[in-house]
């Protein structure tokens, strides 16, 4: 399993990944799942996987030899005109893996599935955020659903949707998304660090600030450490329950 998060915000979009693959308690294997393109002054591409492993790392290859050879029958990822375009190829290329993997009558829902979140700007456009499904099809983030999560989404989701500021900082939104993957890596042992982040700014056409969050990390432990005892506080605070007059 993994955990991933986009998020748009009026500043440009943040990205978070975690790098745990789990084929078992006792087979758990450290891979990467974010990847990313740019052409500087023109375009940054970010994508995040979730699903099958070999059927990711295959999309990831495809995209990278096609856009090392362009000009071969259609553009490529880092010449395609919009980031619709982009995400079509995306989402082209991961319907094409998984039919090429399953077996005669086997479908998209089945083993060799998987989830896809991209990101980026082209210049000429705003920055867009897409969620591509192992169909083919993909929807667009706006403002009545502002990020998008793949993986083990449900323990995470809570505090994204009752933090969440489209006007809040990269350092804001960074902290947001460590402690909605905190409360995923507490309730679920498949999703783990390193986690990792990239920041894109709206207009800057190349990547932003980016790092990997290591097991151990004294900021990680001090949000870890201070969001549950937030909570506990918070839960102390709030009225008794009375089982009189009920």
């Amino acid at each position: 399993m993994t955990y991933c998060v986009g998020l748009t915000l009026n500043k440009g979009l943040v990205f978070m990944s975690d790098t745990r693959t789990n084929a078992g308690v006792d087979n758990i294997s450290v891979f990467k799942k974010m990847f990313n393109w740019q052409t500087k002054g023109d375009r940054a591409i970010v994508m995040m996987t979730a699903g099958n492993l070999a059927t990711t790392q295959a999309v990831v290859s495809l995209l990278d030899e096609r856009s090392k050879a362009p000009g071969d029958r259609q553009p490529t990822i880092l010449e395609a005109p919009s980031m619709f375009q982009v995400a079509r190829m995306v989402a082209d290329t991961l319907r094409e893996v998984v039919q090429s993997h399953a077996p005669a009558g086997q479908s998209a829902d089945a083993a060799f599935n998987a989830t896809i979140i991209l990101g980026g700007q082209i210049k000429g456009s705003d920055p867009r955020l897409f969620l591509i499904y192992p169909e083919g099809n993909f929807v667009e983030a706006s403002g009545d659903t502002p990020f998008f999560q793949i993986g083990e989404t449900k323990y995470g989701k809570p505090i994204l949707v009752r933090a969440y500021d489209p006007d809040m900082s990269f350092e804001d939104a960074v902290k947001l998304l460590l402690v909605s993957f905190d409360s995923t890596i507490k309730a679920n042992l498949s999703v783990g660090l390193p986690l990792d982040f990239q920041i894109y700014e709206r207009d800057g056409f190349e990547l932003g600030a980016w790092g990997r969050i290591e097991q151990g990390d004294a900021y990680y432990a001090t949000i870890s450490e201070g969001w549950s005892e937030a909570l506990r506080s918070a839960f102390h605070s709030l009225p008794n329950f009375s089982f009189d007059g009920r």
